[in-house]
């Protein structure tokens, strides 16, 4: 049945994993088990360093039974936010243990992920992935030790380990991809450079599928429009729709100091670059022919500077970390399944 209201705050105790305010989370504490009243579900909203925005983080367990989290679901969790610190959110994340024996490893995950990009227009895409909402799922969890998740819309196993830092206020995270690079599939084409618009590239798909252009193959002054042109064509040869959030696209420029990327997201430039881009980025640049050099050390951002490593088997992305900032009640419309 519908329901009315807008989102309401949670007032919880302070602890390590929720302090008063805008609150850094550890990872520790455990998941919430706190059930919401009915009509109501409750979410977590958690800010990864380095992302474009928050993400609203629900806990399928917390739905109501016959929930399909589709997109009127979702566009009235959104509505709810109006008036809120967070009306302008466009990442959701939906997570639950996973079905599995034993204990948490590449082929029995912890957790089950699936991330909602949503569009400026109003819509929804559920076809990407997104590292930073991947790591706010762990965080809103807050369950000890690594956590095995797999990325349910990409297909993707992420394993999140804390690695504290010596005179840090708390833990950062180091993922890592549970894939190699050289996998069937890294390069979609099955060609390390393709040609689009005159401009040669190189289409990964690792975390999400992306489009590398070196930059100088992209006059600065209209960098953004140049760089949107050979995505819609890039998403015409990959076979996605001409508005859809994919493929994600980065210029990069290599010399003597590393490597350093420009990268787009929904609405804009990111302020880093993607948790995803810079698995990509690192997968690219450990294959041989694509035109991404190996990164040699930090890759340099706009913000920043990301860190990120390959092996045989995987690539890690380290020093990521996510604040809680706040817990809401918000009113749900059940969509019965058939």
């Amino acid at each position: 049945m519908p329901t009315t209201g807008g989102a309401r705050t949670v007032q919880e105790p302070a602890t390590a994993g929720a302090r008063t305010g805008a609150a850094r989370a550890t990872g520790r504490g455990g998941p919430r088990s706190r059930t919401a009243p009915t009509g109501t579900v409750l979410a977590t909203v958690v800010r990864a360093e380095d992302a474009p925005g928050p993400t609203l983080v629900l806990r399928l367990d917390q739905l109501p039974a016959g929930a399909l989290a589709l997109g009127g679901e979702l566009a009235r969790l959104r509505q709810a936010l109006s008036g809120t610190a967070y009306a302008d959110l466009h990442k959701i994340a939906l997570y639950g243990p996973a079905i599995r024996t034993g204990t948490g490893t590449a082929a029995h995950p912890d957790l089950d992920y699936r991330f909602v990009q949503a569009l400026p227009d109003r819509a929804f895409d559920f076809r990407a992935g997104c590292g930073h909402s991947l790591l706010a799922c762990v965080v809103a969890d807050g369950r000890p030790g690594p956590v095995t998740v797999r990325a349910v819309t990409t297909g993707d196993t992420v394993l999140c380990e804390r690695e504290p830092l010596e005179g840090a206020f708390d833990d950062a995270y180091t993922l890592s991809f549970l894939k190699p690079p050289t996998a069937p599939g890294t390069l979609p084409t099955g060609r390390p450079v393709d040609v689009l618009l005159g401009v040669p590239v190189s289409l990964v798909r690792y975390g999400n599928p992306y489009v590398f252009v070196d930059a100088r193959h992209v006059p600065e002054a209209a960098l953004q429009d140049r760089l949107l042109r050979l995505r819609a064509e890039a998403a015409r040869v990959l076979g996605y729709p001409p508005h859809s959030a994919l493929p994600k696209i980065a210029a990069f420029a290599a010399g003597p100091g590393g490597v350093s990327v420009r990268a787009l997201t929904v609405g804009g430039w990111h302020p880093r670059l993607a948790l995803t881009g810079a698995a990509a980025l690192a997968a690219a640049g450990a294959l041989d022919g694509t035109v991404v050099p190996a990164p040699t050390g930090p890759v340099r951002t706009p913000g920043g500077t990301v860190t990120v490593s390959t092996a045989p088997d995987r690539v890690r992305v380290h020093h990521k970390r996510a604040t809680v900032l706040g817990r809401l009640e918000l009113p749900w419309r059940i969509h019965a399944t058939a």
